[in-house]
């Protein structure tokens, strides 16, 4: 109604001056320039004031024009200037003009704006938005019935009238890794032909209030997930949407987009890895190696930031590591846990890696058969601890061994020999579970022993902590929920698991389901053969939380 209008003569005196406006604030801007400079002249000055334009209107008006006749009325509306009139007129650099631009501005929100510079380049950007545009044109019609004003409007003029107002299709006009531009033709039953209504979203966005029930809203992407790279952050948040719009098998066609367009590899799975035959390659378990020291390294430093829980596991279940399935080799196992002790024992950081101890009453008593003799392995194998060897003076100095339970946490102090008593940094246990009978459940030590760590990380690798049976229902009924919330705290840090046909047949390997990084998301892959030989690992689907069975499956294409 009163808009503020700002001469503009120098950039850095137009930032400073918005720089003063209050939050969603009307105001106009006079602006003598170039109308080829004009669009990256008003991106620029924005960032320096560390504000966002919300909704902009571009009026192209003669010099000699009064701007009191342009406003009429509180509700005057402004004439567009379709984008191809400036493309005609902007190789002309004698031709100048004025520029006013309604609009309202807004502090950039706390929430999970992304703060790095970095844009798609030319090429990523022409690629994904003509992919989108080819193949995906009825997902982008979704989302501008669900996330957009047009959506409002459909609602409103079919509520009394079924078809009164159709969306036929969306384009991509623009886009970035915070939101896209879309050009939605519209048709009312009034109208003898279809009409083209620009409209634009941000990605972090939830469905309009008349569509809230049909499509229920997702979580917003944590902001700590996003920020390293223009293209995997898009795609994230692309996949979101998607999931709310309820189009699960396009998530995973965009993270293969990413893939091929400069992501980071996010949710890429090495090809020949022949995981159907055992015993495996020494490549292909120093592969799985890598992946998960590379994993426990990223979520021991996340931790120390107070980024994430100190109550982490480890889910590593391909062929050599699954008990369940005979191909199980023991020597992976030990090997595994090596790798991660070392990797974090080469950032200064005691570890003390802990197998379970025998359990039970009596003559009742053992430890689980995939654990068998573990203990004595672990201790046996070779560190490269000896006297010059590369790891010399690393075991019993920054890797120590034990068992699950609150006496075995170190803290700073002296032994019974006064020997001074380095305390432990990280905790690796090694498939803590549970065991059929009386006085043999995992969750008493195990609950005693994370409560003596405190705030230190502890890691369980292919833990096991569900209820085991047992006489008097020690494991079946009492305090059930509680154990449940206590296995359930222990939140994912890297998995990876093969997907088979059923629970029982191992063979063939239909394709895989894995999570690289505490913060990475959720992808399923289908394992597919290769005509001139060899195997991929092809991604088919992306989820925050781990997904279903049936998800996966249906994601998969026959």
């Amino acid at each position: 109604n009163n808009p503020v209008e700002y001469a503009v003569h120098r950039r850095t005196s137009f930032a400073s001056q918005l720089a003063t406006i209050g939050t969603l604030t009307p105001i106009s801007i006079h602006l003598t320039c170039c109308y080829q400079s004009i669009h990256k002249y008003l991106r620029h000055i924005m960032r320096s004031a560390g504000r966002t334009v919300l909704i902009s209107t571009f009026v192209s008006l003669p010099v000699t024009r009064s701007f009191s006749t342009l406003i009429r009325s509180e509700r005057a509306q402004a004439r567009l200037v379709p984008q191809r009139s400036l493309a005609k007129r902007s190789h002309a650099s004698s031709i100048w003009g004025e520029i006013v631009v309604f609009g309202a501005l807004f502090a950039s929100p706390g929430g999970s704006e992304i703060t790095d510079t970095k844009k798609f380049d030319a090429k990523q950007l022409d690629f994904a938005m003509g992919y989108l545009n080819k193949h995906h044109s009825d997902l982008l019609a979704d989302f501008a019935t669900v996330f957009t004003e047009i959506g409002e409007e459909k609602a409103k003029k079919n509520a009394f009238s079924g078809g009164s107002f159709r969306i036929e299709g969306a384009k991509i006009v623009g886009l970035d890794a915070t939101g896209i531009d879309l050009d939605v033709i519209v048709k009312a039953r009034s109208d003898r032909e279809a009409k083209i209504k620009r409209t634009g979203m941000k990605l972090d966005v939830d469905p309009i209030k008349a569509m809230s029930r049909v499509h229920k809203t997702l979580p917003m992407i944590p902001r700590e997930y996003l920020g390293t790279n223009p293209v995997d952050d898009f795609v994230r948040r692309m996949n979101r949407l998607c999931l709310i719009v309820n189009r699960p098998a396009v998530t995973g066609k965009l993270i293969q987009l990413a893939i091929q367009i400069g992501g980071d590899g996010v949710g890429k799975v090495h090809d020949n890895l022949y995981l159907n035959q055992v015993p495996h390659n020494r490549f292909v378990r120093q592969y799985f190696y890598d992946m998960a020291s590379d994993a426990a390294l990223d979520a021991v430093i996340q931790c120390s930031e107070g980024k994430i829980s100190n109550r982490m596991k480890m889910t590593v279940m391909f062929p050599e590591m699954n008990p369940s399935m005979d191909s199980y080799r023991i020597g992976t196992l030990l090997e595994l846990t090596r790798d991660v002790g070392i990797k974090l024992a080469e950032q200064n950081l005691r570890v003390r890696i802990c197998v379970q101890s025998s359990m039970g009453v009596g003559i009742f008593t053992g430890v689980p058969k995939q654990l068998s003799g573990v203990a004595t392995l672990l201790q046996r194998m070779d560190w490269q601890s000896g006297e010059g060897e590369e790891n010399e003076g690393m075991i019993g100095n920054y890797i120590n061994f034990g068992a699950i339970g609150k006496e075995h946490v170190a803290n700073v102090g002296q032994d019974k020999k006064g020997k001074r008593v380095e305390q432990d940094d990280v905790f690796i246990l090694i498939c803590p579970q549970s065991m059929v009978g009386v006085e043999s459940s995992i969750m008493g030590p195990l609950s005693e022993m994370v409560d003596a760590a405190g705030d230190r990380p502890v890691i369980l690798i292919n833990p096991d902590l569900s209820d085991k049976q047992s006489s008097q229902g020690q494991q079946g009924v009492r305090g059930r929920q509680d154990r449940m919330d206590f296995a359930d705290s222990f939140k994912p840090i890297f998995h990876f698991s093969n997907t088979y046909v059923s629970g029982t047949s191992y063979f063939p390997i239909l394709g895989s389901l894995c999570k690289m990084n505490p913060s990475a998301l959720w992808v399923a892959h289908q394992r597919r053969d290769l005509v001139q030989g060899g195997e991929v690992y092809v991604p088919v689907l992306s989820t925050e939380e781990p997904p279903t069975g049936d998800l996966i499956m249906s994601s998969f294409e026959k």
